[in-house]
């Protein structure tokens, strides 16, 4: 990068101040459509980011057009309505890296808009910097989703890793399968950067109103699980390892978006037979607005995330923040975030090695998570220990200033 666009105070060589540098993020999920944890990432990152003053972010995201300066919305290309799911984010990445030309560095999330990192940089001559979230070579059940389109995502994620100048993983867990599943890439380009939590806005608060609103005793104890309906949240087996838990706990689903019909299936018949057996079996497929959610995570007594696939879990992040001890699954990024017998317990997992997160003994797995859910509820007063112990690793370990500064240091690395 020429020495005259660089930033004074920003750590990059200078010979002047002309205009700070600009940065362009490029993500399918950005505020008011964020689904999962990296639009969360990407919202927070963005406001981390802006609140320095020392660099220029322009966010493109997906959608219509948002009422926020700096920020560009882009709907799917009416050419391409009918289009298989793949071509259609390709269309919007064409869209989004036109307008890129001017930036100093492009900046990607998932796979939806590493097609147009790699364009734009291709294009402008940019460096292309990518936030690895999950791999595609991961999560191999998203053919049932995408069919062909599969093909397609995972060329776009491997062609964009290996082109690109610097990859950010969530986690170490993250870095090692990056490096697995991209053996073409320099280990040098690939920073470990963590999720983080804006602990202000994620803090216990209790809401009995909102609780009961949803069908919850605020005065019985509770297991909750917050997430996406897909194979690597690992609901299924969540819901099998609950059965035989004591009748006075209530189970608290906030689950929805289903990836396939299947899948949707396959929970709903499980719920049902929760039902046949036992009351306080709580489903809430709406996606809740984040006071709602702080609100149930505060009346309930333990998280639960059984995941087998997880580069960090910005979900146990959210729980820890309200001081909610976490039983989850002791894969991908999560030992970096909960600590075994500190902030929660960790459920082993051996898992077959073939990109799904298959547990080699599902039933095995399935009585290890029973155990630690059942360990975690029967003790209450070492359960609010672990949830205040968590909350105190949230806020000191994970805050969004933290990790706007560690990132603005791989920006600076790259572009010297």
């Amino acid at each position: 990068m020429p020495d005259e666009l660089s930033v004074i105070g920003c750590g990059w060589p200078r010979t002047g101040y002309v205009r700070p540098v600009r940065v362009d993020i490029l993500s399918k999920e950005y505020p008011p459509n964020i689904y999962g944890g990296a639009g969360v990432h990407v919202s927070e990152l963005t406001k981390a980011l802006r609140a320095r003053g020392d660099v220029d972010v322009q966010v493109r995201a997906f959608g219509a057009p948002v009422e926020e300066p700096g920020t560009t919305g882009y709907p799917d290309l009416a050419e391409l309505g009918e289009a298989n799911a793949a071509l259609k984010t390709m269309g919007v990445d064409l869209t989004m890296a036109q307008d890129c030309v001017g930036a100093d560095l492009v900046h990607s999330h998932t796979w939806y808009a590493n097609f147009a990192g790699h364009t734009a940089s291709l294009l402008g001559g940019l460096p292309h910097v990518i936030s690895a979230h999950s791999l595609e070579p991961l999560r191999p059940w998203k053919a049932e989703q995408l069919g062909g389109g599969y093909a397609l995502s995972s060329w776009i994620e491997k062609t964009a890793y290996e082109a690109a100048a610097g990859i950010i993983a969530v986690s170490h867990g993250m870095r090692k399968d990056i490096l697995r599943s991209y053996p073409a890439v320099d280990p040098q380009k690939v920073h470990v950067v963590h999720n983080g939590i804006d602990s202000q806005l994620w803090r216990p608060q209790r809401d009995d109103d909102i609780v009961r609103r949803h069908g919850v005793d605020p005065d019985r104890p509770a297991a909750i699980f917050v997430g996406r309906i897909t194979r690597q949240k690992g609901l299924p087996y969540l819901l099998r390892a609950v059965r035989d838990l004591p009748p006075q706990v209530q189970l608290i689903l906030c689950a929805g978006a289903p990836d396939t019909p299947e899948i949707k299936a396959e929970v709903e018949e499980l719920i049902a037979g929760l039902r046949e057996h036992r009351d306080g079996v709580i489903w809430i497929a709406d996606m809740l607005p984040r006071n709602e959610v702080v609100a149930l995570l505060t009346a309930s007594t333990v998280f639960l995330c059984p995941s087998v696939y997880e580069p960090l879990g910005i979900v146990n992040l959210e729980a820890m923040a309200c001081e909610l001890p976490v039983v989850a699954t002791a894969t991908g990024g999560i030992p970096e975030v909960v600590v075994d017998g500190e902030t929660g317990w960790l459920v082993p997992i051996e898992q077959v090695q073939d990109g799904t997160g298959t547990p080699v003994d599902p039933e095995q797995f399935v009585a290890d998570l029973a155990a630690a859910i059942t360990d975690a509820l029967s003790d209450l007063d070492r359960a609010r220990a672990f949830g205040v112990a968590g909350r105190a690793r949230a806020v000191e370990s994970f805050s969004w200033t933290s990790i706007g500064e560690r990132t603005m240091e791989v920006y600076r690395g790259i572009v010297g």
